[in-house]
Formats: C-alpha cells, sequence, structure tokens
C-alpha cells in the first residue's frame, strides 16, 4: 500500500496546494485511513490517489472528510457532563457573558449537549457556543441540529446518567427516522472552519472543549494546539479534554490547576 515516503511527498504537496497541515497527525492513525481511502476509493496506484488529490478540489474535500475522525455522540461520557453541570456551569453563572468553544467540534452533538446543560442552568440566553471544525461537511450537519432517531436512545441513556432533569425528547422533534433539535438552541451557536494547525486564536472563551483530538497528533503538534488554546482562554477559564488527554508534561501545565474529581478539566490560573 502507501509507503512512508509517499505519504510524506502527498503531505508537503497538500500544504503547498491548499494550506492544510497534516504533517503534525500521528503518523500511524494517518497512515491507516489514508490506505483505507485509498482502497474505498479504487485508486489504481498512489499516482492517482495523488493526482486526483491534487488536481480535483472536490475531490481533495472528500479525502479531508474521510481522514479525519468524527466520532462523537450526545453526553458522551456521562460522568464529565456530571461534572460540568455540578461544579463548571455554576462558575460560568457568574460571568455577564459566557463564551464557550467547542474546537473538533464534528457534528455537533457535544455542542448541542452543552447548550441543553446551559438551558437547564437558565443561562443559555447570554451564552455564545463557538463550533468549528476542519471539516465543512460535517459542520454542515452541526448546524443543521438533524440527527438520526436511531442514537436518541443512548444519547437519552447518557443524558439522564448526565443529571438531565427533564425528558430528553423535549429537546428535539421526531420526524420519521430523524430527530431535529430545537432552533432555540441552535440559534446561539456559531458554526466555522477552523484548522487547529495552521489557525490562530480569534476569541477570549470561558470554557474550551476540544475532546479527542489531541491523540491524533504527534507531540509537537499537540504542545502548538495547547498554546493556542492558552492564548484564547480567559485568566481563571476552564479547559477540558479527552479521557486520554492531558496537559501533564506540557508546557502549560504549571499554569493550570486540574478540578478535584478524574475528569481530564483543568483551571487556568489567575
Amino acid at each position: 500500500m502507501t509507503t512512508n515516503e509517499e505519504l510524506e511527498g502527498l503531505l508537503e504537496e497538500i500544504i503547498q496546494y491548499y494550506g492544510y497541515d497534516f504533517t503534525g497527525y500521528s503518523r500511524a492513525s494517518l497512515m491507516r485511513r489514508v490506505n483505507a481511502f485509498y482502497v474505498k476509493e479504487r485508486c489504481n496506484s498512489f499516482a492517482d490517489l495523488r493526482q486526483r488529490v491534487l488536481e480535483n478540489q472536490a475531490f481533495f474535500i472528500h479525502f479531508v472528510e474521510e481522514v479525519t475522525v468524527n466520532v462523537t455522540e450526545m453526553f458522551r461520557d456521562p460522568g464529565f457532563y456530571n461534572t460540568l453541570r455540578t461544579e463548571i456551569v455554576p462558575v460560568l453563572a457568574t460571568y455577564p457573558f459566557i463564551r464557550i468553544w467547542h474546537a473538533g467540534c464534528s457534528t455537533g452533538e457535544e455542542v448541542y449537549s452543552m447548550a441543553i446543560l446551559l438551558k437547564e442552568a437558565g443561562l443559555l440566553h447570554k451564552a455564545i457556543l463557538y463550533a468549528t471544525d476542519l471539516n465543512q461537511k460535517v459542520l454542515e450537519k452541526a448546524k443543521a441540529g438533524i440527527f438520526p432517531m436511531s442514537q436518541m436512545r443512548q444519547n437519552s441513556e447518557n443524558y439522564i446518567k448526565a443529571g438531565g432533569r427533564h425528558e430528553f425528547s423535549s429537546y428535539y422533534t421526531a420526524n420519521y427516522n430523524f430527530a431535529r433539535f430545537d432552533k432555540a438552541l441552535s440559534d446561539k451557536m456559531v458554526f466555522s472552519t477552523h484548522n487547529l494547525v495552521s489557525d490562530s486564536s480569534f476569541n477570549e472563551f470561558q470554557l474550551i472543549l476540544c475532546r479527542n483530538v489531541l491523540i491524533y497528533f504527534d507531540k509537537d503538534l499537540q504542545a502548538r494546539v495547547l498554546q493556542l488554546f492558552d492564548k484564547s482562554l480567559d485568566s481563571l477559564g476552564f479547559l477540558a479534554l479527552g479521557s486520554k488527554e492531558s496537559l501533564k508534561f506540557s508546557a502549560i501545565a504549571p499554569y493550570y490547576s486540574q478540578i478535584a474529581n478524574k475528569e481530564k478539566i483543568w483551571r487556568k490560573k489567575r
């Protein structure tokens, strides 16, 4: 299949042609996804794949969609959301206006989960949730707020375990095989493409969530992204990462303290 030299050459050319930088991604993970894409698209050779990626922008966008990871669900890891509900949201309530950034938001399930938490705390009216991702296609799905009904049972179970206070079905309207979530939730969201590799900070936030994204980056890129989050976070703001991710041993670690539980949430020191 694809050799290391071929992959490295393609990544460098993608930077030159499109400005997308995948060079900091974990090579083992990226190689698996590129090879899967190679087979799925029935490319005759790696040269065929390279030509189609570099000469056909629509095919390149399809390539990005396939090799970036977009796996999520609502209230994923209920213990994490219960901690947000009980320990973080009450602090956010003390701000006159709340800005939250979901970096690498994928199809938006976690953004809608956060909006529901804020609504139940009576805070949604004074909050804006910025949802960003590299993948334009998943952003369009997130903005639509329409999800398969087949996922609602699992989402509802997660919601209850996370301390949900109402019937989960009260937040969406069932329409055949899909659930359309209340527009009151998405009205407080701003969706935009953002490349964690190359784009800069664009606001100051009280809470930044980037869960299960850094595990696909190498150490140098992880360090750069954490520096970006540090620049984007208010003093005493919160940074939430995925269950396998950590600030430990990072350059910004001395300036943060982990809240007193097992969840991967840190607070920036004054």
